[in-house]
């Protein structure tokens, strides 16, 4: 029998924490994350395939900035670190053309579209961004961030894009939703001469501090 995902009571307030890595609530149209354990000292992503999952959140955007561990992973595990979340989905395009991706991750992530590796920030590392484009054309696109959590104290999962001529946001399902009825799935031609856009940033944000009143212990250096 599948582990119950249980809270992680490791930030003192008076209200409860805030779900940020999804939630047991199904989102249909978002995206589904599995969970799994990990044996101590995992430094990179794990095999999948080889292990059981231990249950399954869901998220539209995966928006977590860097920060301390002590603020939990709320709805997701009662572990601090050595688990992974294998997110999928898919998402629409109705305006085809060049798309650009940053990953930031705290520890390793990958970004896959239709099965294609398009970023690679795997390993254990502090907040680290990884920057991609990739034409895409318009219609219906499977999407995958695998992501594990090694040692504390830090985490982080973000990822963003920006479409032709677009400026960057957090990517979201919500945004992204193919026309509630199929006979409405069209969508503009791709243009004859690519757009040329900037590279998203490297830059990784600032780190959130531990809150004050954390029991988080003492902090192992990264």
């Amino acid at each position: 029998m599948r582990a119950l995902l249980i809270l992680l009571p490791l930030v003192i307030s008076a209200q409860d924490p805030v779900p940020i890595f999804g939630t047991t609530v199904v989102i249909p149209s978002g995206l589904k994350g599995d969970l799994y354990f990990l044996p101590p000292q995992t430094m990179s992503l794990p095999d999948f395939s080889k292990l059981q999952p231990q249950g399954t959140i869901y998220t539209t955007a995966l928006n977590v900035p860097p920060q301390h561990f002590a603020f939990g992973f709320p709805g997701v595990t009662d572990r601090v670190e050595w688990f992974a979340i294998n997110y999928t989905g898919r998402f629409w395009i109705e305006k085809p053309g060049i798309y650009r991706f940053r990953l930031i991750s705290d520890d390793g992530s990958r970004l896959y579209i239709d099965g294609q590796l398009i970023a690679d920030n795997d390993l254990h590392h502090p907040a680290t961004a990884r920057v991609a484009s990739l034409r895409l054309a318009g219609g219906l696109h499977t999407i995958r961030v695998p992501w594990f959590q090694g040692p504390r104290d830090g985490v982080a999962l973000t990822l963003e894009i920006a479409g032709p001529g677009e400026q960057p946001r957090i990517f979201s399902t919500d945004e992204f939703k193919p026309p509630a009825d199929p006979e409405k799935w069209h969508y503009a031609a791709p243009p004859l001469d690519a757009i040329t856009d900037p590279d998203l940033s490297r830059e990784v944000p600032e780190t959130i501090p531990a809150p004050n009143d954390s029991k988080s212990g003492k902090k192992r250096k990264r």
